[in-house]
Parts: C-alpha cells; sequence; structure tokens
C-alpha cells in the first residue's frame, strides 16, 4: 500500500475502534428485518456464483478428466473413482481461486455492505442470517451449475444403440 493508502486505513481503522468502543457502553438494538435481509442477500449472490462455477466445472471438466485418464492408464472403474476425487479436489481449487472474481462482480452490480454496528454485525441475528444466505446462495449455485449434465445424455444414448 502507497503512504497515502496506509495512512486512510488507519484513519477507518481508528474511527471504527472508536466506535466499537462507545457503542460497549450503549445498549444497542438488534438489526432490523431489512437489515438482516441486505445481510441475507450480500452473503447470498456471491455464493450463487461461486456454486454455479463450481458445479459447472466440475461436471464438465471431471468427467473428461476421468475418461481421459481411465482410457490412457486402462484402470479399471473403481480406480477411476478415486482419481475423480482427487480430480474434484483439484478443480474445487480452481473453482475457489474464483471466487475473489464472483465478489468483485457482485459488488460491481451494486451490492453493497450492510450499513451495521460492529455490535449489530456480531448478534446472532446476523451471524444467521449470514450463513443462511450463504447456504442457500450456493445450494441455487449449484442446482443452476448442474446444466452441463443437459448434454451428457445424448452421448451414453448414442453408446446403448450402436450396441
Amino acid at each position: 500500500l502507497h503512504s497515502t493508502e496506509r495512512s486512510c486505513l488507519l484513519r477507518e481503522l481508528h474511527r471504527f475502534e472508536s466506535i466499537a468502543i462507545a457503542q460497549e457502553k450503549l445498549e444497542v438494538a438488534p438489526p432490523s428485518p431489512g437489515q438482516l435481509k441486505h445481510v441475507f442477500f450480500h452473503n447470498a449472490l456471491p455464493f450463487v456464483g461461486f456454486g454455479f462455477l463450481d458445479n459447472a466445472i466440475m461436471i464438465a471438466a471431471g468427467t473428461q478428466i476421468e475418461l481421459s485418464i481411465g482410457v490412457v492408464l486402462g484402470i479399471s472403474t473403481m480406480a477411476g473413482k478415486c482419481c475423480q476425487i482427487q480430480n474434484r479436489l483439484f478443480l474445487f481449487s480452481c473453482s475457489s481461486s474464483l471466487a475473489g472474481y464472483v465478489e468483485a462482480l457482485a459488488s460491481r452490480l451494486g451490492l453493497s455492505i450492510p450499513d451495521l454496528t460492529p455490535k449489530q454485525a456480531d448478534m446472532w441475528q446476523t451471524r444467521l442470517s449470514a450463513h443462511l444466505g450463504k447456504a442457500i446462495g450456493v445450494t441455487i449455485g449449484c442446482i443452476l451449475g448442474m446444466f452441463p449434465l443437459l448434454f451428457f445424455g445424448d452421448e451414453e444414448e448414442k453408446l446403448e444403440e450402436k450396441n
């Protein structure tokens, strides 16, 4: 960071710390339903993108890698499944590296950070809303990311017709 960026960051950290110290003495109201909804969507949208990319990449590339390694090495189906597990770990790490891009896209779409005090951000309602947003977001993303399966059925039917 440049010196101006460091000083700006230091000012904001001091401001945040002074707000947190002042709020320790005050009783803070729990977040409103609107704020909790904002927290939910703020956490859900990036995870929809992550789940979509993760599942689509794993389905499309994982099957091809498993088939190519299995044919080249002449291994059994069970050994191929072991290779598939290792491939999925590799592909998961690849899709995890895309998470930063998904979050950047979400912020470009206007997804702002919820306006909560430090004490409100630490309340159980906020944490529950954030975790539910992540879980539901990744579930929806994984369901949407299954679209490559629409293209795999034709190949199996053609093989059965030839036999």
